[in-house]
């Protein structure tokens, strides 16, 4: 063979391949599967996934290859044979085809013949390519094997006779994931994948094993035998609890969602999503869905029409405008319906509008902004500072990006009031209590590693920007960044509060805090919880029972029927057309997916006929085309406002989400309240508090502070910093300790 390359004109890292007799340039070290998919050649596989490192233990990719005219003793395997200059593959002539047939024919020994009532059936990689590839009579006549299925818990449903052990789901776990969960067990045809405890899975990331299992091993266990893939319809949208903006699709069943599957962008999420976003649909046919307009007389709810619902709202609003009225907002609303309740609350006058409702010190009057470094150049980081974070429960793909940071060699830092539990290794921490994460923030040492990196990036998590201490959290923060030259990145306090900043829904007078504070005569709450969402639960469910309440709601719950006067129902993010902002400053849309329940609307249809009605400005329009035409940003000065007030004795509060009781519709998702994730409400205090405070492991205690007084269970562990308390808001028992600090006594 000539030493020459075979194509002089390619660049210096390529090499020229010829496939099925098509010339191609391929990079060097690259695998054949690669030059061929990129060229749209199809090659067979199983085992093999772009996002996965290369296992090569299906053999269904075998190919013919030949160099320098010499051909290869026996069938490579595409996915593991590395391009080289001249290298003649042959995809589909005789021996490749035989090859691919006979390890088709070893695949369905085993396999057990269920195709008609596999609920996989549809949308199998292995029924699809045994149509091409497998025999129509099997020569195997001895008994097939059977394997024992495993509870992986409420999410994932197993079928592990059907496994054909290509460790798709095992790489997910390991690399992806970070769990390591999932392994092969015994050797040779005694091979079987499992958990080797028997415990459920507990990442995160859990339902994509899901997708990457080529046969129905393993199936979505809430979707299960609900739906054959031929009867459903695919509806793009957006997943809508955390501000990542993950894109997916909701498959339909006459107009009903069924399940949800990832929609691929690699700048976003990849081809992955998180469970929270994966299943929370299911909170769409809660019992306590909103479906008709409500009206509340003499203490009693009845159901009412569209019309009169709307007269009942615009007297409220008219005889409580302009500072007697505020408007509160859920940060994840879309900027569609935001925009239009700007524009709603400057026509009736009041200055008093905010989304950051869960947020507790808004002193420094800051607003959600856009993260400094992109989302997919995150794992290209070499260093990177996670500030009162909990990320992996906060925004699970973005972890998943610091994840193969870390895998590439990057450094990681950590000031978190608790030692929460990563998938990477750390770097250095400081676990400390809140009140003391920023002048951590000072200490050299971080300052010399994020000024000695060529790509540095500093991640404000929730749980800082939730904080009591939040103003002073972000300003060193920031002062950080600038001194290092590090990107800051700030994670939005819901799913579109970006998108809402952008828009003008915030204060020109009472910001959140200080609207129910000094209570107004009337309030708007939109997409709001009243009883779970707000940062000073009783302070809120007080000026709230005191005024008069218009409820724009997915969910006609108690909280919302104790302190509402009208309830509006409005369509859920899977059930309208939207556009959210991603922390990114990326504007995505949502289509509108499955049906409206009942009489309930799409959010702004609602606005404008409300603000039609009252005839205001900025309503003029028809369609949502007439709608989004006439969007544009809305520049607001925000107002700092008082610091909280944070003294007395007792711990400290470091309080982060529960990961799936972030909003209505996962609180009110069966199969993620089943989940190991979900804990449940408790205290956990750091051994030497807890040994203080006379309280035991697992024993339940009074927890009270300014507000009153909760029983928890206790939870001892020496990841929580001395002096601090951790709790996960999203529960009716913790709602009421996120202010100040708090006592424990034994109960």
């Amino acid at each position: 063979m000539s030493a020459q390359p075979v194509n002089p004109n390619l660049p210096p890292d390529h090499v020229t391949v010829f496939i099925d007799g098509v010339e191609l340039a391929a990079p060097k070290g690259s695998m054949i599967i690669h030059a061929a998919d990129k060229a749209g050649i199809p090659i067979p596989r199983f085992c093999y996934h772009d996002k996965l490192e290369i296992a090569a233990n299906c053999r269904m990719c075998l190919v013919d290859t030949e160099v320098g005219g010499r051909g290869a003793p026996k069938p490579s395997p595409a996915c593991a044979t590395p391009v080289m200059d001249g290298l003649k593959v042959f995809t589909r002539n005789e021996k490749a085809l035989k090859a691919q047939r006979n390890v088709m024919e070893f695949l369905l020994i085993n396999h057990p013949l269920d195709c008609p009532i596999c609920d996989q059936g549809g949308e199998c990689e292995l029924q699809d390519l045994s149509l091409g590839y497998g025999r129509s009579v099997s020569r195997f006549a001895e008994r097939k094997r059977v394997v024992a299925d495993e509870d992986l818990g409420p999410l994932v449903a197993t079928e592990m006779t059907r496994c054909i052990q290509c460790t798709r789901c095992v790489r997910f776990t390991a690399e992806i994931a970070g769990t390591y969960e999932l392994g092969g067990m015994q050797r040779g045809e005694n091979l079987q994948i499992g958990t080797y405890d028997g415990k459920p899975l507990t990442t995160e990331l859990s339902g994509n094993v899901i997708d990457v299992c080529p046969v129905g091993a393993l199936t979505n266990k809430v979707f299960r035998f609900r739906a054959r893939p031929w009867e459903l319809i695919a509806g793009e949208s957006l997943g809508g609890h955390d501000a990542l903006g993950s894109n997916l699709f909701h498959h339909l069943r006459r107009g009903d969602v069924m399940r949800t599957v990832p929609r691929d962008n690699e700048a976003v999420n990849e081809c992955w999503i998180s469970d929270r976003d994966r299943y929370s649909h299911q909170g769409l046919t809660a019992d306590d869905r909103a479906v008709h307009p409500l009206v509340k007389d003499g203490g009693q709810w009845r159901e009412a029409s569209w019309d009169e619902a709307l007269d009942r709202a615009m007297t409220i609003l008219r005889d409580n405008a302009a500072d007697e009225l505020g408007v509160l907002v859920h940060p994840s609303t879309s900027n569609e319906e935001g925009a239009l309740l700007a524009r709603l609350a400057e026509a009736l006058g009041t200055g008093n509008l905010d989304h950051r409702i869960a947020q507790r010190d808004l002193s420094d009057g800051a607003i959600a902004e856009a993260f400094a470094m992109p989302v997919a150049e995150l794992e290209q980081a070499d260093v990177v500072l996670l500030v009162g974070s909990n990320l992996r429960h906060e925004v699970p793909l973005l972890h998943h990006r610091v994840r193969q940071a870390w895998k590439r060699g990057a450094k990681v830092y950590v000031v978190n009031p608790v030692d929460f539990e990563f998938t990477f290794d750390i770097e250095d921490k400081a676990i400390v209590a809140p009140s003391k994460i920023a002048e951590t923030l000072q200490v050299a040492e971080l300052g010399d590693a994020l000024r000695g990196a060529k790509h540095a990036a500093i991640i404000v998590g929730a749980q800082a920007e939730a904080s009591a201490h939040a103003a002073d959290i972000r300003k060193a923060a920031a002062a950080l960044a600038a001194d290092t030259g590090a990107s800051l990145c700030r994670i939005p306090h819901g799913a579109n509060a970006l998108g809402l900043s952008r828009h003008g829904v915030l204060p020109t007078s009472r910001d959140a805090n200080a609207m129910l504070a000094e209570r107004r005569g009337a309030y708007v709450i939109y997409g709001i919880e009243p009883g779970l969402d707000f940062a000073d639960q009783a302070q809120a469910l007080q000026a709230l029972g005191a005024a008069q309440v218009v409820a724009f709601s997915h969910f006609a719950c108690q909280s919302t029927r104790s302190v509402a006067d009208v309830i509006l129902p409005i369509g859920a993010l899977a059930e309208i057309d939207a556009t959210l902002t991603n922390l990114e400053g990326r504007d995505q849309q949502a289509t509108a997916a499955g049906k409206l329940p009942g009489d309930a609307r799409s959010g702004w249809r609602v606005l404008r006929a409300l603000g039609g009605a009252l005839e205001a400005p900025g309503f003029e329009f028809t369609d949502l085309a007439g709608l989004r035409a006439g969007l544009q940003g809305r520049a607001v000065s925000v107002a700092a406002s008082a610091a909280p007030v944070v003294d007395g004795d007792g711990f400290e509060l470091a309080v982060s989400q529960a990961i799936y009781r972030v909003d209505g519709l996962t609180r009110r998702a069966a199969a993620l309240q089943s989940h190991p994730l979900t804990l449940g409400p408790r205290i956990v205090l750091h051994p030497d508090d807890a040994a203080a405070s006379q309280v035991a492991d697992g024993g339940m205690a009074k927890v009270s502070n300014a507000v009153g007084t909760a029983t928890l269970q206790v939870a001892i562990d020496d990841r929580v910093a001395p002096g601090a308390a951790w709790v996960e808001s999203g529960y009716g028992a913790t709602a009421a300790l996120s202010v100040g600090k708090v006592k424990v006594v034994a109960a």
